[in-house]
């Protein structure tokens, strides 16, 4: 079986979160899926597939699960299929679990998706979070909720106060898992505001109950965190038309992933996330499943 690696969101060439693609998948079976995503090894494989209702059926595969929806193996899932010469640069649709999703491919083969309109969950008791990450509270933001929050995928938006904190963080990945469980999230979004001045934030995304401590960029997590800082009143319709999420940096993975706002008055009108893929690479897979 033919497979493609690359890596999405990379802002460096040893950046980026990577993905694995596998193209013409519709006669791959469930378990044929789980096999080859095992294999790659990667924190989601995208397989490819005809739509009755879109350009392209994506379905999304971790190591140890299926996922509605991925940002960043969207992401590679275009590159390929625009630097392979199968679209042109233009607008698609794309069939996923979480429904029907707008990509554009620009002209310098950077990629725009869709995600689903935000949704705000509950509002979580900050000490188990805290003590989830080897935190103190008071290592938290100040009047900042800490709120599952969805464009696609829910996830448990954390925020701290610095750069600093962010990064020396050592997680307990057996607690972020069984909260996750719990609460039904994905995993945990941590973030830091300290250059937001500057139109970034910077974020380290941790989903353990998925088989990944740690993952290097996240395309939805970060449509869900521009949702959450616009509804929080923390960048305004202005600002929310261009936020870069800087991630990454913990793994030595540098990664920059763009989210553009629409909005009228306090309503999100519309999510859209993207950037860029490099280091496209074919792989051959073999599969000891029939079934």
């Amino acid at each position: 079986m033919k497979a493609y690696t690359l890596n999405a969101f990379a802002k460096t060439s040893q950046g980026g979160n990577p993905a694995g693609v596998v193209f013409d998948a519709d006669t791959l079976t469930e378990s044929q899926m789980h096999e080859i995503a095992r294999i790659i090894g990667f924190s989601e494989t995208a397989f490819v597939m005809k739509s009755s209702v879109a350009d392209f059926k994506v379905r999304f595969f971790t190591p140890t699960d299926e996922v509605d929806l991925c940002g960043h193996a969207t992401i590679a899932t275009f590159y390929a299929l625009a630097k392979l010469g199968f679209v042109l640069p233009g607008q698609y649709m794309q069939e996923t679990k979480a429904g029907l999703m707008k990509v554009v491919v620009a002209d310098d083969l950077s990629i725009l998706m869709d995600q689903q309109a935000p949704s705000f969950f509950d509002v979580l008791e900050p000490a188990d979070i805290a003590a989830s990450l080897n935190l103190n509270v008071d290592e938290l933001m100040a009047g900042m909720p800490i709120q599952i929050v969805s464009t696609g995928i829910r996830d448990i938006m954390v925020p701290v106060k610095s750069l600093k904190i962010l990064h020396e963080m050592k997680p307990d990945f057996d607690r972020v898992a069984d909260i996750s469980r719990q609460r039904n999230v994905v995993g945990f979004h941590v973030f830091t505001l300290e250059t937001l001045n500057e139109g970034m934030a910077h974020c380290r995304n941790l989903a353990p109950l998925y088989g990944i401590p740690e993952e290097s960029a996240t395309g939805t997590s970060n449509g869900a965190l521009a949702s959450y800082l616009f509804q929080q009143g923390l960048v305004n319709a202005l600002q929310a038309k261009k936020l870069i999420m800087e991630q990454g940096y913990s793994m030595e993975m540098p990664s920059e992933i763009v989210v553009s706002l629409t909005t009228n008055g306090n309503t999100i009108l519309q999510v859209k996330v993207g950037g860029k893929a490099l280091n496209l690479t074919e792989r051959e897979i073999e599969l000891s499943c029939s079934k």
